[in-house]
């Protein structure tokens, strides 16, 4: 059932100019929950949501979890550059990982995100 899946790996850009990394399989869902206060992380509750980063995509659970745990550790300056060019994971990542695996994701496509 994993393979139907597609899983996003989204950064959001907070109201104080941090980062919050999270992993879904429903983005519009997901950014309504930080945005909606009550389901969203406790980090994006406290710091408010001013929009989208970068955002992702991969084919299974464990790509998109492995992406985000490297990104979470990762520096701000590091982090910032993944914003302004979500196609520089090879660059830097290097060999911890198969960048092919993930495609950057243009989120004005998707219906309904209306924070792009």
């Amino acid at each position: 059932m994993d393979d139907e899946k597609t899983y996003f790996v989204y950064m959001l850009r907070c109201a104080d100019n941090s980062l919050y990394t999270g992993y879904t399989t429903d983005l519009k869902r997901r950014l309504g929950e930080h945005c909606g206060g009550r389901k969203g992380a406790k980090y994006t509750r406290l710091r408010r949501v001013e929009g989208i980063a970068a955002v992702w995509s991969a084919e299974t659970l464990s790509a998109a979890l492995r992406l985000e745990a490297l990104i979470k550790h990762l520096k701000k300056s590091d982090k910032e550059r993944l914003t302004e060019n979500a196609a520089a994971l090879a660059e830097i990542f290097g060999d911890k990982l198969c960048a092919e695996s993930y495609m950057a994701v243009d989120c004005k496509g998707i219906d309904g995100l209306d924070m792009c």
